[in-house]
This record gives structure tokens, C-alpha cells and sequence, in this order.
């Protein structure tokens, strides 16, 4: 996997999948897009001070990070199941910027993410759990009741295995009623498939540079 640093609008980094020409990020601002896709319209939508969070795409950890970074400040109680078939290397993640530009981002910890062992529960704080699984989600199992989900995976024109039904039905399996799937895309075969698999389906406003995204509720 041929990956490349690359700075976005906002001055933070992403990365850069050269063989798939797509970015990991929105070039537009990766901490701007992370910030409202997953903390502002997924983890802030919820009401329970307990969660359990499944996240599609690993990727640089920065969902991750501003996910325990709010974890602290309105001290909730988090168990992260973070799925990555592709792992960044130590020389890539290494490069990050993100905590240089997160207030009150404890330092330290986004290497901890990265550097802490797969397929075994790691205590980042005494509150926040980080299970990270290196593996293919078209062929693995999950544990169920989660309660919000990070999707997060490259665009359906760049990865159409991974916006398939037969996986929006598994995570539709593993998720309590209520739950919050959160995604950049708005495609309307996205919106269908969800519907399809239990979840009712909203457009909402989307990150800077892109008009709408999708929150969804399971049904």
C-alpha cells in the first residue's frame, strides 16, 4: 500500500492512497471533516454516557483521537472497536500532526493508539477502551451492541465491497436499536441499502466542501 503525507486546508495532515488516487481525508480540512461527520453529528447526537463504538477504517487514528479527547471533557465511558485491514506504518503515523492542532489534547496519545497492540482490549485512559482489529470486515466477526458507528471507509466509486449490503447488514446485526451510523457519503444507493438493513436514514448538512452526509438510526 503506497502511501503519501499530505496537508489539507486546515493544516492538518492526511494521507494520501496513491494507488487508489483518493485521499483519506476531505482535502478541504481532515480535522474540520472529522470533527463534524463523527464527533459533532455522531458522537454528540448521542445521549448515553456509555458507549460502545465501532469504527470502519482505522485509517490515521484521528477519529479515534477526538473521540477520547471528548471522552475526557464530558467524561464518558468508551469501548472503541476500530477495524483496519491496512495499517499505517510506524514512519507514516509518526508524522501526524493532529495533536499540535486539538485543544487540550492530551500529548502522546495518538502514538499510543497506533503503537498499542492488535486483537486485545487496550486502557488508553480509565475510561476509554481501544480495540483495534487488523482484519478484513468482509470476513470477520463482531460483537454486537454497538450503539454508534463510524464509517469510514474510501468511497463507494473507490471501495463498492465495502458500502455492499451484505455489509451494512452486519453492522445492522451488531447494533442496538438506536444506534448512530454516521458517514461522509450521501450517495442515494447508500441511503437505499441502509434503509434496506434496518436503519432509518437522514441527510444532514456535510463538512466543509461537501453539501450533505448521512446520519442514521437503527430501527
Amino acid at each position: 500500500m503506497e502511501r503519501s503525507l499530505m496537508m489539507t486546508e486546515d493544516g492538518s495532515h492526511t494521507m494520501f492512497m496513491n494507488g487508489m488516487d483518493e485521499p483519506y481525508h476531505s482535502t478541504r480540512g481532515a480535522l474540520r471533516e472529522s470533527m463534524h461527520v463523527f464527533i459533532k453529528e455522531g458522537l454528540q447526537r448521542t445521549e448515553q454516557t456509555t458507549l460502545r463504538i465501532l469504527e470502519v477504517g482505522f485509517g490515521t487514528g484521528l477519529n479515534a483521537l477526538l473521540t477520547l479527547n471528548e471522552s475526557i471533557s464530558r467524561n464518558l465511558e468508551i469501548y472503541y472497536h476500530a477495524v483496519e485491514k491496512y495499517p499505517l506504518t510506524e514512519s507514516e503515523y509518526a508524522l501526524l500532526n493532529y495533536e499540535k492542532l486539538i485543544d487540550s489534547c492530551p500529548q502522546g496519545v495518538l502514538l499510543r493508539m497506533h503503537n498499542s497492540p492488535w486483537g486485545e482490549p487496550f486502557n488508553m485512559t480509565d475510561h476509554f477502551t481501544l480495540f483495534k482489529e487488523n482484519s478484513d470486515f468482509r470476513s470477520m466477526n463482531l460483537p454486537s451492541h454497538f450503539n454508534l458507528i463510524y464509517f469510514d471507509a474510501f468511497s463507494p466509486g473507490k471501495q463498492p465491497e465495502l458500502w455492499a449490503e451484505d455489509i451494512f447488514d452486519t453492522i445492522s446485526k451488531v447494533s442496538d436499536p438506536g444506534a448512530i451510523l454516521v458517514t461522509y457519503s450521501s450517495k442515494g444507493i447508500v441511503r437505499r441499502t441502509l434503509t434496506a438493513c434496518g436503519f432509518n436514514v437522514h441527510k444532514v448538512a456535510g463538512p466543509p466542501g461537501k453539501r450533505e452526509m448521512i446520519r442514521a438510526v437503527k430501527r
